[in-house]
């Protein structure tokens, strides 16, 4: 595919300077362009403000009388987004106004020109990254490692989607998806990044004057690790810690792996609110770039340095015994300096001596360390409990708060894994835990059980280890795979197969979610919902061509551990249709599992991850659900089991025993993606 070249704007913080932002681009766009997009970093809308006044800039953004002369994208900075603002995004999906677009905090688009643009939104805390128990949202400033795990995850979804559908001849298509599948990191691959804080090592390895001190110690490590499995072709950041924000574009480094592909970063000054003395940081960056260039050779730039983001960085070595005394290489034996005691040169020990002036408040009477105003912060000091000024942490007054169940009070924007709630950690959860409040319980506290990692996880499309192979279709919001060892013989092991590639699959959500009832009620739970409710129709309508009916099933289990949710869809054959819900019926009674008289109640009473269930979709659409127990034996392989007494096949039931060669599995995957083809809703 031909080159071609395409003009790109981006811009620092407006910092709620929408107007005169876009009056300055049209200005700029008449002179310098025509530009194709308009690329927005950090801050746009700025400080909170009133959501009753709606006549500020804001208002006047969401209701089209403010419009931009290219097509802009914008993102989330360092502070929590406005209320109407998330309202609009969830509407709409992200369309503020006419060819204004917010991107979701670890969102991922592919343009019309064919530019792949990833973002990163939201501030680096290492306390909220590793303990969140969700993906911040917009309304909060922070993002953790959800929200990373959910980038890299959307980086290769799109790339699988993409190439699933962007090529006419089907049967390309399908090798362009198994290439990907048995390559995972050269799919992850993008052209532009835009992200509110800085790599941590991007000032390694560089030569380019530093404006603050600072920038070679501030960043977020795990931006690094977005770069690296990401490799931007250029990389947009808003502040770099600095304020006001600071203009600093690196030298350009290379990536050997990619066979040569160019790296650019480029931190950006603001645009709109403080910008202290001196003069004005450039704001804008102009430049272009050229699409569909992904695994083509690039020239390596005269001033290109060694890529920071390859090897470790290294660091002074710390300073032991040893080195504290002794003989000195050079000068010989010299005394070393001690550390000066607080004992005053003249008058009374522990007084400071003549002369002296505490930092803070100039008084001769005490130390700095003594200074009664230490207990005063900074003017632009915010707790990081409370988000409020005027104390530090240690003195914040809601630092000792409990929880609903006695447990700490969590963080704002904290939600329970488990069952949703943000009024206790995940820890002091009754669902998660099966136990009694913390006040009615003997003994100590025990401590959290171990969740399940991405790089553990089944499902995870960024575990390195997942079966790739088996995918067989992917959407935005949900996957498709088939199993390792199905229900269904296949291949060495069947006589017979109606459903090419046997037809069981799993319908998974990208993001890691334990259970479909604990996906946030926003956009994303409609989202998904519609997605997994096309899947469905989709096999049902291919299952149906070969004669089969659907029985589709769900393990809805809330677990400490906060596994990953799926659907399993299974295809019977269409004259053991009357007989699948008597089957459920006998085998739950003899293991005393019973089924509720209403099953659309029993559902909403597990919403938001208040419960846990097993549902089974029968194929006249009708719905059988079990609420489980706590302290009541469930088989997590009963739907399994089920299945395998209704096709008189119980050498199925253990899946360990089923498996099939990498080999097997492959054909199986194949046989089923050419056969789905016609039906897959994100084709």
């Amino acid at each position: 595919m031909a080159t071609s070249s395409i003009k790109v704007l981006a811009v620092g913080s407006a910092v709620g300077s929408i107007r005169d932002l876009f009056t300055k681009i049209k200005a700029i766009d008449a002179k310098h362009g025509k530009f194709d997009l308009l690329l927005c970093t950090g801050d746009f809308f700025g400080p909170l403000k009133d959501d009753a006044v709606d006549e500020d800039e804001v208002g006047q953004l969401l209701g089209g009388q403010l419009e931009t002369p290219i097509e802009c994208y914008i993102m989330q900075g360092e502070r929590p987004l406005p209320a109407r603002v998330v309202e609009k995004f969830a509407k709409t999906g992200g369309e503020l106004c006419k060819n204004v677009f917010l991107m979701s905090k670890s969102g991922i688009i592919t343009t019309a020109n064919g530019l792949r643009i990833a973002c990163l939104g939201g501030v680096f805390n290492p306390s909220i990254f590793g303990s969140a128990e969700a993906a911040p949202g917009f309304m909060s400033p922070f993002f953790s490692y959800h929200t990373i795990d959910r980038l890299l995850s959307n980086t290769l979804a799109k790339a699988l989607s993409i190439s699933a559908s962007s090529q006419p001849d089907k049967q390309k298509s399908y090798s362009s998806l198994a290439s990907i599948q048995a390559s995972a990191s050269s799919s992850q691959l993008i052209d532009i990044l835009l992200t509110n804080s800085w790599p941590s090592c991007i000032t390694h390895l560089s030569s380019a004057p530093q404006l603050e001190p600072q920038l070679s110690s501030t960043g977020a490590p795990p931006v690094d690790d977005v770069v690296r499995k990401t490799k931007p072709r250029y990389h947009f950041a808003a502040g770099g810690g600095a304020t006001p924000a600071r203009f600093w574009e690196r030298e350009p480094y290379v990536w050997e792996d990619e066979q040569g592909r160019v790296g650019r970063f480029v931190g950006l000054g603001a645009f709109g609110g403080e910008q202290g003395t001196g003069k004005k940081q450039r704001w804008f960056y102009a430049f272009s770039i050229g699409a569909n260039t992904t695994g083509e050779p690039q020239a390596r730039p005269p001033n290109a340095t060694k890529n920071p983001f390859v090897g470790g960085i290294p660091r002074p070595q710390k300073r032991t015994l040893d080195m504290d005394g002794g003989e000195n290489y050079i000068f010989g034996n010299v005394q070393q300096p001690v550390k000066r005691t607080r004992v005053a040169q003249q008058g009374e020990p522990g007084k400071p001596p003549p002369g002296y002036k505490c930092r803070r408040c100039e008084s001769t009477e005490h130390f700095i360390s003594d200074c009664p105003e230490r207990s005063k912060p900074p003017e632009n000091y915010i707790c990081k409990i409370c988000n409020e000024p005027g104390h530090f942490v240690r003195d914040c007054p809601t630092r000792d708060a409990t929880g609903d169940t006695g447990g700490k009070k969590p963080k704002p924007g904290y939600v329970c894994r488990a069952c949703g709630s943000e009024n206790h950690y995940l820890e002091d959860c009754l669902i998660s835990t099966q136990r009694q409040p913390q006040h009615e319980r003997r003994g100590g506290k025990r401590g959290p059980p171990k969740e399940i990692a991405p790089d553990e996880c089944w499902f995870c499309l960024s575990n390195p280890n997942l079966a790739k192979h088996l995918i067989v279709a992917i959407g935005t919001e949900c996957y498709v795979t088939l199993p390792k060892g199905q229900i269904i013989p296949t291949q060495s092991a069947a006589d017979s197969i109606d459903v090419p590639g046997g037809g069981h699959v799993l319908v998974v959500p990208i993001t890691h979610y334990p259970t479909y009832s604990t996906i946030p009620p926003d956009l994303a739970r409609r989202s998904s919902r519609k997605q997994r409710g096309n899947f469905k129709s989709a096999l049902s309508a291919l299952y149906a061509k070969y004669g089969s009916v659907p029985v589709i099933f769900e393990v809805g289990r809330l677990s400490a551990k906060g596994g990953h949710a799926h659907i399993q869809a299974v295809p019977v054959p269409a004259r053991l249709k009357g007989k699948i819900e008597e089957t459920f019926l006998n085998e739950g009674r003899a293991q005393g599992i019973d089924f509720e008289a209403d099953p659309d109640e029993a559902l909403a009473a597990c919403a938001d991850g208040r419960g846990s269930y097993f549902r089974v979709d029968l194929p006249d659409g009708r719905r059988m659900v079990h609420l489980l127990k706590d302290h009541v034996p469930f088989g997590i392989q009963f739907g399994r089991q089920v299945l395998v007494t209704l096709l008189g096949t119980p050498d199925r039931l253990d899946w360990k025993a089923c498996m099939l060669s990498e080999e097997e599995d492959k054909a199986d995957a194949q046989a089923f993606k050419t056969a789905f083809a016609p039906f897959n809703p994100c084709a």
